[in-house]
């Protein structure tokens, strides 16, 4: 019984979370974006959906921020065990594929 109390208050405590998030965002867009921008007042509804939609787009409400570090272990020692020479033929090879700049007389 007690577990499902845990549950029970964590679900009350989120649901509350998030609607005072929701009236905290709408209250300052409601203030600041009409006045600012000549935008539109929105409805707590339409804050919640704009929420979802930068969690979509911005991958935000996280706790820090969760870089994608796996391919920075292969690419640090992958570099360090590299020559001299191969080190300046790999930067030769990425200015290359990634930094166009015209050839003279190609423009």
């Amino acid at each position: 019984m007690k577990y499902g109390l845990k549950i029970a208050m964590w679900v009350v405590l989120g649901v509350l979370a998030i609607a005072t998030f929701g009236w905290i965002t709408m209250q300052l867009w409601n203030w600041l974006i009409p006045s600012l921008f000549n935008g539109p007042i929105i409805s707590f509804w339409q804050t919640l959906g704009l929420l979802v939609l930068s969690k979509i787009f911005f991958g935000s409400f996280s706790k820090g921020h969760h870089k994608d570090h796996r391919w920075a272990g292969y690419w640090k020692s992958r570099l360090n065990s590299m020559s001299p020479e191969e080190k300046e033929k790999f930067k030769q090879k990425m200015k290359e594929k990634w930094c166009y700049t015209p050839k003279p007389g190609q423009e």
